[in-house]
């Protein structure tokens, strides 16, 4: 779903690349790439702020001015003149639905989009932006084709454009955190013509994006994330915020806590494998015939120590950890490469966003 975008932004001129910037419920996630020839770039800036606690919740923006303030330091820090700035969205406020519609003429189904959006969308029509995608999966023996079909509340989405207006930016897209998703795989990986399952797991949610042969079949968030294991870490292991998160990437030894950190994950970890292949037996339930040839994992709680392993064990399916910026070149006397890597995983959705080329 490359080409999905919120129909916001019209009338523009010519093509460059803005700035992707992933507003996270923890924290601000920052990227800036410049083309170096087709289809190949170079990391120019990247960067990550944790938000205050309670500045965002499912999506929307609850303290503006504090998110305001974390993106003002990202840019003044990072020395970033580009003020072009793509941004993404999830949560209640979105709602992304394939629906079957008879095949028609793009114009056509512009013209009709509206009034067939208006039985899937819980929220008055006149309320909500809309985009749309035809798949093309027509065939010769049909008439029909599926269509992607995605919503946003507009009270949602002009508060990050004010908000980012505030702060001198030029908001050029705004997009859809799966989709975003799919773009930065389709960049640094390349494999569109598997069956493959994206997972990002962020602080709060959890996203789940499974492409076949790269086509988005079927996309979907769920309400669990890394947040509640660091807290458990807090309240049960007695680690203070900052050692709960390092010990949960494994970047500090638990020492005597290590049965209680064993069980949290357990806890937990199950949960999220349970969502998972939720996800992955819908799809298979509609696609008997092919299996997923890989699990991709992204996001803060990818990088916690095992769960690759642990999922890969539970499904029987080859699980990796995703690197966005595999395919981009890095300048190591500009960027380290150690923070690089380390911070890769939680950069998938503001890679997605930095390589769209949009319009001037």
């Amino acid at each position: 779903m490359k080409k999905i975008t919120l129909p916001s932004f019209l009338n523009f001129r010519r093509q460059s690349l803005a700035v992707g910037l992933d507003i996270g419920s923890y924290a601000v996630k920052l990227c800036e790439l410049c083309e170096t020839g087709k289809n190949c770039h170079r990391l120019l800036k990247l960067g990550s702020a944790v938000l205050p606690a309670d500045a965002m919740a499912d999506g929307i923006l609850q303290e503006p001015a504090a998110v305001s303030q974390v993106i003002a330091r990202l840019f003044e820090n990072l020395q970033i003149k580009n003020k072009k700035v793509a941004i993404s969205m999830s949560g209640y406020s979105v709602i992304v639905k394939k629906i079957n519609l008879a095949v028609m003429s793009d114009k056509e189904l512009a013209a009709h989009i509206h009034s067939e959006a208006e039985q899937y969308i819980p929220f008055d029509i006149d309320d909500v932006y809309l985009d749309f995608q035809d798949l093309k999966t027509n065939t010769p023996d049909s008439e029909r084709t599926d269509v992607m079909l995605v919503a946003a509340k507009k009270d949602v989405v002009d508060g990050y454009l004010t908000l980012l207006a505030g702060l001198g930016l030029q908001p050029v897209l705004v997009a859809v955190d799966a989709f975003a998703l799919e773009n930065s795989f389709a960049y640094s990986d390349g494999g569109m013509d598997e069956n493959v399952a994206l997972v990002d797991i962020g602080a709060t949610k959890m996203s789940i994006n499974i492409l076949a042969h790269g086509t988005s079949i079927l996309a979907r968030d769920v309400v669990m994330g890394s947040r509640q294991i660091t807290e458990q870490i807090e309240q049960q292991c007695g680690f203070d915020p900052l050692a709960a998160e390092e010990v949960k990437i494994g970047r500090q030894d638990p020492g005597e806590q290590t049965a209680c950190l064993e069980e949290i994950f357990a806890k937990y970890c199950t949960q999220w494998v349970l969502e998972i292949k939720k996800a992955l037996d819908f799809y298979l339930s509609t696609h008997t015939e092919e299996g997923i040839d890989r699990l991709i994992l992204s996001g803060g709680g990818s990088r916690i120590k095992g769960f690759d392993q642990f999922l890969q064990e539970e499904t029987g399916i080859k699980t990796e950890i995703f690197n966005p910026f595999a395919t981009a070149a890095v300048n190591p006397e500009r960027i380290d490469p150690a923070y690089v890597a380390h911070i890769a995983p939680e950069m998938a959705i503001a890679v997605g966003l930095a390589i769209r080329a949009v319009e001037l």
